[in-house]
């Protein structure tokens, strides 16, 4: 009989909010029964494995941050959209470390986990909208767009920025005119 109170939802949560006190990669089923005191075994009629319970807390992270890219994308276009979308992806890479770390996971385009991925890339795309580019560019910008926010808050929370005299906010605009110009006048 599963303990009350306990629900997969419920532990993918705590999953979620142990990941960003000790990182994603330290979150482990038996990390998750010690926070509920009670034995791994205990969680097993919840989550499958710990692989199951890392897609679990893969998917919450790319809903919340699908979440906060719709929110911030309501009713803009061009450089306000792309600012408000980095600016919010950003802000959930710093406020929520391991949970971000978790979206990174590669999931099973196939699987019900990997949607709230696909809702991202598709939001990723109506912020692209606003620039009016044909396919391929689309995909590359796409790509692009990831992998320069990816790597900046990567390199940010890493301790990368924190030897020189410019701010990492400087820095992080100064990239975002960039990646503008470099949208508006795609090559």
């Amino acid at each position: 009989m599963a303990r009350a109170g306990l629900t997969a939802d419920r532990l993918t949560e705590a999953a979620a909010e142990l990941a960003d006190e000790v990182g994603f990669d330290n979150v482990t089923v038996s990390a998750l029964a010690r926070r509920f005191g009670v034995k791994d075994a205990s969680l097993y009629s919840h989550v499958r494995n710990a692989h199951d319970l890392r897609v679990r807390t893969s998917a919450l992270a790319l809903r919340e941050l699908a979440d906060r890219a719709t929110a911030a994308l309501a009713g803009r276009s061009g450089k306000d959209a792309l600012v408000a979308f980095a600016d919010a992806y950003r802000a959930y890479a710093t406020s929520h470390p391991g949970r971000y770390a978790a979206a990174q996971l590669p999931l099973d385009p196939d699987s019900a986990a990997a949607e709230p991925a696909r809702r991202h890339a598709e939001l990723t795309r109506a912020l692209l909208r606003g620039y009016a580019l044909p396919e391929p560019a689309e995909t590359d910008a796409v790509r692009l767009l990831h992998s320069t926010l990816h790597g900046y808050v990567s390199l940010e929370r890493g301790g990368g920025f924190g030897h020189q005299s410019r701010s990492a906010d400087a820095s992080w605009a100064a990239a975002l005119d960039a990646l503008d110009a470099v949208l508006r006048h795609w090559p």
